[in-house]
């Protein structure tokens, strides 16, 4: 049998989208979280990756790895912004699912090789001509199967991966999408066809807390930007947030952040004072 007859193990692997992306320098950046992985390929530049609550450095020629469910943000250093290519694939195994939930690694000599593979993806999904599924497919499994070797990671499906993790993850994108909309838990649901009260120990185990409190908590977190930015009064952040009345939502403010919005928008705005002094006071030495 010719090498080329051989049944090989393929990737267990599916694109989701291939885009050329550059990060801006402005942080804090927007959070992500992805109900597949995300393959960031730093083609060049300088910057920096959140994630778990510490940041990393990126450069050219590194790699990071992000498994389903992981949130995270990226910026880049103003003096060199960050090139990239962005892989979205589907799959399971220790690639694309790493048990610490992300992998970064410098592999600039590797990079340089898949650089071509990576921009013929990226310019078969732009382009999207007859065939471009089979060829961005073929040209992803070259892809996977190199960065597994340079890795030394297996490209197996991982046995016992848990289905809820992706459910749990795709509510929480819809939550962060639309947690300004009216949601309920039945909602969330049928969202990913299982049952309310399985859902909610799911989502409870893989975050900590249920749907319904980290959609609550999403609304505090946006509430928090627009009274430390904004005029807007309470019951025009309550009407825009989901509240269903301006007390609701400052009982809500109080028990999470132990004071009440009208506290927190006048204290902000005094520390925003205290700012504007220092600068003003440095740059009059």
């Amino acid at each position: 049998m010719s090498l080329l007859a051989q049944n090989v193990n393929r990737p267990e692997a599916r694109l989701l989208y291939a885009r050329q992306k550059s990060f801006s320098p402005d942080w804090p950046a927007p959070s992500y979280v992805h109900t597949g992985s995300e393959l960031v390929f730093v083609l060049e530049g300088r910057g920096y990756f959140q994630i778990q609550g510490i940041s990393h450095p990126l450069a050219g020629g590194g790699l990071l790895i992000i498994g389903p469910g992981v949130e995270h943000a990226q910026a880049s250093e103003g003096s060199a912004p960050m090139s990239c290519v962005v892989l979205g694939v589907e799959g399971s195994s220790a690639l694309l699912a790493p048990a610490a939930g992300w992998i970064s690694a410098p592999l600039p000599d590797l990079l340089r090789e898949l650089r071509p593979l990576l921009w013929a993806m990226v310019e078969e999904s732009g382009q999207q001509r007859e065939g471009f599924q089979l060829v961005c497919q073929n040209l992803l499994e070259v892809v996977l199967i190199r960065l597994s070797r340079g890795l030394r990671l297996e490209l197996a499906p991982l046995s016992g991966t848990r289905k809820s993790s992706r459910e749990c993850a795709v509510v929480r994108l819809y939550i962060d999408a639309h947690f300004k909309e009216s949601i309920t838990l039945d909602q969330l649901a049928a969202l990913v066809h299982v049952n309310k009260y399985y859902l909610v120990h799911s989502f409870s185990r893989e975050y900590g807390v249920s749907p319904i409190s980290y959609l609550i908590s999403r609304r505090v977190q946006e509430s928090r930007r627009l009274l430390e930015g904004t005029s807007h009064s309470l019951a025009q952040i309550s009407h825009m947030l989901g509240f269903s009345s301006p007390s609701y939502f400052s009982q809500t403010f109080r028990r999470q952040m132990g004071i009440s919005p009208l506290e927190y928008r006048k204290r902000a705005r005094a520390r925003e004072d205290q700012r504007q002094d220092a600068v003003c006071t440095a740059s009059a030495q």
